[in-house]
């Protein structure tokens, strides 16, 4: 009876699990993995403890991948995912807590934030009344975009307008753009203050922002990088994809806001430093048997593959860094060595590999259905006669003789019978036919 009367706890969402206190994924993008959120003494709660050794810094997280940092000045006990009204100017602003505790003072770091005037400070936990305000602001904001977007197009300015985002009470509205040339929008902020009745503020962004604001999922198959964690967008040149002999197809290199990758930039590093232990690809290496010149290379296993054509990829030899080094010297020293491959290592012929061994090709072929012939009243063909060539050649004329006298059968049943001539007839003698009842006419004599 203990058992059934007791009661136990549901746990939804990031507190399922190992997911304690919102260490997980959440739904928000730049999503920050807080792993000190169990450690004692990391959020300021208004204990004496916690408040000398944490801080009362709060990352607070707006419409898509905006943050602010902000102090805790009454010491609410705020956790991740909470929200929360925050000081703007002018008014309030509503948003989600994304990150408490030490972590924060790296992510202020990370931000580069100037001065400590750009720090304000949160005000309370959302109330009904204002989220009711921010729902309204909110369903404003894609009408605002595609009217903005008129105004701009009217004005002759050459810029895109992205995204609009409202403040928490609506007194403010953000205008993302883009642009490739400095924009004078001078006028167009007056018209839309005068449309939309609000405080405007004019914001550029990248093609990497935008990508990031808007998020999707790159060709991995994971999420956009610069929608999950990536905030620094460092200059990626085709460079990079030397480097790690990348295909430079502009199609596989371009991600989806329409630049290189970023990700080009990850391993780069790791290629520069592995390619320094490979010889260059100029160099020709001579053998007793014949030249052989660079073809390709796994950079990061240290094999490189040589050809005894220049162009075209003939007796391919596939070789380590440091055995191509190692002809290098005993070519500058004026010798040559029998073969590409060292000596303890054996020679292994590269014979051809045939997928299909022991499969059939038409394996994968649909049976087809065998339609029933007519049968004509011609006999059929006897049976071939194998290894007698005489017989061979006596059963071809039988069947060609056969299949001869099915076609005229067959034609003669098309052709339409004609009503054979008279006997004794001249030359051009017409048939005379019998006249009708209803005909007066009379028959024609024969000329």
């Amino acid at each position: 009876m203990e058992e059934k009367q007791r009661t136990y706890e549901i746990r939804t969402g990031c507190d399922r699990g190992l997911c304690h206190t919102a260490v997980g994924r959440q739904d928000r993008q730049l999503n920050t993995y807080d792993w000190l959120s169990d450690v004692p003494g990391n959020n300021a709660n208004g204990e004496a403890q916690s408040l000398a050794m944490a801080t009362d810094l709060v990352e607070v997280q707006f419409k898509n991948t905006r943050k602010g940092y902000y102090h805790n000045v009454n010491h609410l006990p705020l956790k991740k995912g909470d929200i929360v009204a925050v000081e703007a100017s002018p008014g309030h602003d509503i948003g989600v807590v994304t990150l408490t505790g030490r972590l924060v003072n790296l992510q202020v770091k990370k931000a580069n934030l100037k001065s400590e005037d750009d720090i304000k400070r949160i005000y309370r936990l959302a109330r009904q009344v204002d989220m009711d305000k921010y729902r309204e602001a909110k369903a404003r904001e894609h009408e605002t975009m595609i009217e903005s977007r008129e105004i701009a197009v009217g004005l002759g300015l050459q810029m895109k307008i992205g995204d609009v985002e409202y403040q928490g009470d609506g007194q403010k509205a953000i205008f993302y753009y883009i642009a490739d040339e400095r924009v004078d929008f001078r006028q167009l902020i007056k018209d839309l203050a005068a449309a939309f009745h609000v405080r405007i503020e004019m914001k550029q962004i990248g093609a990497r922002q935008e990508a990031g604001r808007i998020g999707g999922t790159g060709p991995c198959g994971r999420e956009l990088c610069c929608a999950t964690w990536m905030k620094n967008f460092s200059s990626v040149s085709t460079a990079a994809a030397r480097f790690q002999d990348i295909s430079l197809n502009p199609q596989k290199l371009a991600g989806m806001c329409a630049k290189l990758k970023c990700c080009l930039n990850y391993e780069v590093d790791d290629y520069i430093e592995h390619g320094r232990r490979l010889p260059s690809r100029e160099v020709v290496l001579q053998t007793q048997d014949s030249d052989y010149y660079y073809f390709k290379a796994d950079i990061l296993a240290g094999l490189v593959t040589y050809s005894t054509d220049r162009r075209t990829a003939a007796n391919l030899e596939t070789i380590t860094g440091e055995r191509a080094k190692e002809i290098i010297e005993m070519n500058r020293k004026g010798e040559k060595p029998v073969d590409l491959q060292p000596d303890d290592k054996p020679r292994q012929e590269n014979a051809p590999v045939d997928l299909l061994a022991g499969d059939s090709i038409t394996r994968f072929d649909k049976a087809k259905k065998k339609k029933k012939k007519k049968k004509d009243n011609a006999q059929p063909s006897a049976p071939k006669a194998k290894g007698n060539p005489a017989a061979e050649e006596a059963v071809k004329e039988k069947d060609n003789k056969d299949n001869k006298e099915r076609k005229d059968n067959r034609e003669n049943k098309e052709k339409p019978q004609r009503p054979p001539r008279p006997k004794g007839g001249q030359k051009g003698h017409k048939e005379q036919q019998p006249p009708t009842p209803n005909s007066t006419a009379k028959p024609k004599e024969n000329e």
